[in-house]
């Protein structure tokens, strides 16, 4: 029973004691919360119950200090995958059975007994919680990693393949599209297209299949490129930068955002945005030393020579002297060699 097996992890690591009920202490409520877990195809492959505590009867500075909630970057997780690909890699997958992890709580903490699990001798106590996490937990192990927080994953021979085609039929189904009209093509309206002669049978229902592509047997390199518009925005006339990082010609991480200042001239907008991507390619940089595995003089390549010139000139002068301080530090990693700066033509 998923609920038993979940209190049997809590005695097993001591993270309560049963009590009499204090008098000068607010009492948590508690409440079970329970899911299937679901493999890439939506069949259920285990029940999990989860005991949590109605957190919002606590009181800062009484019950806690600060909240917060880990969460890993999808960006993070392409990367990973794209490594392990390079590497020729085999990935697995296991599954924590209770999800409790991180130290001893400072504050005094009580619960009150799980729905359910009153004790008979004692109905009127409450736990004491001594532990938010521990540090040692059961896992099990679930074979070949094949889906994970919604992305389909399939490891071949010559690569892996990432994709979210269930993703995107459950969000047919929550808003009652599943008989919806399907559209050959992905593609804007205004495009003028010429009639198909031969009349080629398409699959109308293949792009919700469409998913990313990381090969084997490509060298470990990462690249970054970028282009940005200039005063596209109408309402405010900011302008919006768009980057790629790629790693062993695989796309891992991409962003299109407007940018934060009005740039006053297409060098501006683009110098804005060498920087916006040579953040992002410092970060990737930084996981793939913690992979083992360290790259300098990355190169960051975009279409605007004159762009390019203010980066690699430490001199500011009178078109460049009010852009702001955080967009120069580009040019501090370029002079230490932690990327590069090259030109490649617009239609490449």
């Amino acid at each position: 029973m998923s609920t038993q097996e979940e209190l049997n992890q809590f005695e097993r690591n001591e993270v309560w004691d049963l009590v009499s009920l204090p008098s000068d202490y607010p009492i948590i409520g508690t409440k079970w919360v329970f899911r299937n877990k679901l493999d890439e195809s939506g069949i259920i492959i285990r029940n999990k119950a989860r005991l949590v505590a109605k957190g919002y009867n606590q009181e800062e500075g009484i019950d806690y200090d600060e909240t917060f909630a880990p969460v890993a970057r999808i960006k993070a997780i392409r990367l990973l995958l794209s490594y392990a690909s390079i590497m020729n890699f085999k990935l697995y997958q296991m599954d924590v059975k209770s999800a409790f992890l991180n130290g001893f709580i400072q504050e005094k903490v009580y619960v009150e007994q799980p729905p359910g699990f009153i004790d008979f001798r004692y109905p009127n106590h409450v736990y004491k919680l001594k532990k938010a996490l521990y540090g040692e937990f059961e896992m099990s192990i679930m074979g070949e990693l094949t889906f994970f927080l919604g992305l389909q994953i399939k490891q071949m021979s010559d690569g892996i393949f990432i994709s979210q085609s269930k993703y995107c039929n459950e969000l047919l189904k929550k808003f009652g599209m599943e008989g919806c009209k399907e559209d050959a093509t992905p593609i804007s309206n205004s495009c003028n297209l010429d009639l198909d002669e031969k009349r080629t049978t398409v699959d109308n229902s293949k792009y919700r299949d469409v998913g990313l592509w990381y090969p084997k047997g490509v060298s470990l390199s990462l690249i970054g490129y970028l282009d940005s518009d200039y005063a596209g925005c109408r309402l405010d006339r900011k302008s919006t930068s768009g980057t790629c990082h790629l790693l062993g010609s695989a796309l891992v991480s991409w962003h299109n955002k407007k940018q934060a200042c009005v740039a006053l001239s297409t060098i501006e907008a683009e110098y804005i945005a060498a920087g916006s991507c040579c953040a992002q390619i410092l970060w990737m940089k930084q996981q793939l030393k913690y992979y083992g595995t360290e790259l300098n003089k990355i190169p960051l390549r975009y279409d605007n020579t004159s762009a390019i010139n203010l980066t690699k000139n430490p001199i500011l002068h009178s078109r460049t002297k009010h852009i702001e301080i955080r967009h120069h530090f580009l040019r501090d990693h370029v002079q230490k060699n932690d990327c590069i700066v090259e030109f490649v033509e617009t239609n490449k």
